[in-house]
């Protein structure tokens, strides 16, 4: 092989594992928090005044990222080479311009494209896409230089596979919480030390102009050369630029009132006892299916002398049509609703608190029976908690290696010896 093929094919592989790695993060990092990516396709929407397919927003996100997902897995194991490398550039064709329009015009905060686990500013998405881009052009010009995993017999088991699994996945974490939490109110977090600026953490830096009127002309001064003692001058405004952010803390949004207007923050972070706390960002929008569980749960901490309240962003009127239908006794306290669902991913969920750090967090689909309850309340079981969610995730992991490793063992035994692949594909 002569010295220039060897460097093509070197390019192409780097190319097709990088494409491959990235697409697989990106599917993945979606498909862990499916609710989350929807509420973000939610923002794109309103954005390009599409209101009326928000219906759309979690099948479209959970189908996106079983796409991604299942292109990254081709692309990372050459499975069906030629078409993955082929619409992976296709979709890099699209989502480059888009990332543009995304970057001048910053329509929505940030893309989204890697959920909650890598928050990029839209320009720094584009300047990685002109990245993928590019690489996407050479893997798709050199696919056949690139190395197969499997045989062609078996392609359409690791694509199907890839895509059903990450559907699967993604459903998982929607009928309940995220198998990894990604966000700043994940459990074992003390709000009030996350919501805290350390000493000495770097401040915001501004640098502010000085606009002063002479003669019906106005002039900007630095604070350097601002003629404060000149009377000939007239102040006429003071105006600010950031040009460095400070540390911003991981939670700095978590304010609890009363319907009044009263702040409850500081009490409910004090309480050492431990609070239950029920999460519904709209209570019009609500699971009506675990009202009794809801009222148990209540009952329960009324029990062991533990409080008990509903946090909401609903208004007062929605509050008293909840306490109409499901004859709640508990009492109601106002948060903003994006906060609500930035905590938990569950309409409406339930959160535990003792001395401000989180004990607890269920899906509506999960809530714990009493004598569960007893258990964690007993021993504050937050480490059990922890050791479950890891359990699950190596459970999940294993359960998409597994079938392609026996599937891999199984063509190389009964195709890979007998004969090359010669399909191009």
């Amino acid at each position: 092989m002569r010295q220039k093929d060897i460097w093509i094919k070197m390019l192409a592989e780097t190319c097709r594992l990088l494409l491959g790695l990235v697409f697989i993060f990106s599917g993945l990092t979606k498909a862990v928090d499916p609710m989350g990516f929807a509420i973000k396709v939610g923002e794109y929407l309103s954005s390009f005044g599409w209101d009326s397919l928000q219906s759309f927003a979690v099948p479209f996100a959970i189908n996106l990222a079983a796409v991604e997902f299942t292109l990254g897995i081709c692309m990372f194991l050459g499975v069906y080479r030629r078409y993955a490398s082929f619409l992976t550039l296709l979709m890099m064709l699209f989502m480059t311009p888009l990332t543009l329009y995304l970057a001048l015009y910053n329509p929505v905060a940030d893309c989204g494209c890697f959920g909650e686990a890598l928050i990029l500013t839209n320009w720094e998405t584009f300047y990685k896409n002109i990245v993928l881009l590019a690489a996407a052009v050479i893997a798709f010009v050199y696919n056949q230089r690139t190395l197969a995993g499997y045989t062609f017999k078996v392609y359409w088991f690791v694509a199907t596979f890839a895509y059903v699994y990450c559907v699967g996945f993604s459903l998982r974490n929607y009928w309940h919480l995220p198998i990894i939490d990604f966000r700043p109110y994940k459990i074992g977090v003390n709000i009030p030390v996350a919501m805290s600026i350390p000493e000495g953490a770097p401040q915001d830096e501004y640098e502010y102009s000085f606009i002063y009127e002479k003669d019906g002309v106005q002039k900007r001064f630095t604070l350097d050369n601002v003629p404060a003692d000149d009377s000939t001058w007239t102040f006429v405004d003071t105006e600010s630029k950031l040009i460095k952010a400070g540390y911003v803390p991981p939670i700095s949004d978590f304010i609890v009132t009363t319907f009044d207007g009263e702040d409850r923050t500081e009490q409910l972070l004090a309480d050492t006892t431990g609070v239950f706390l029920l999460v519904s960002p709209r209570l019009e929008q609500a699971n009506e299916e675990r009202i009794d569980e809801i009222n148990n749960l209540y009952d329960y901490a009324t029990e062991k002398g533990m409080r008990f309240y509903c946090l909401t962003g609903s208004d007062e009127s929605a509050v008293t049509k909840w306490i109409d239908y499901t004859g709640a006794e508990y009492p109601f306290l106002f948060v903003d609703d994006v906060t609500l669902k930035t905590m938990i991913r569950s309409n409406p969920g339930l959160i535990v608190l003792k001395g401000g750090t989180i004990m607890g967090k269920w899906h509506y689909n999960d809530f714990p029976k009493e004598e569960d309850l007893d258990k964690f309340v007993e021993s504050a079981l937050l480490k059990p908690m922890k050791d479950e969610k890891e359990a699950r995730l190596v459970t999940n992991l294993l359960t998409f290696v597994v079938p392609l490793l026996l599937v891999w063992l199984y063509d190389y035994r009964r195709n890979r010896k007998k004969q090359p692949v010669s399909e191009n594909l």
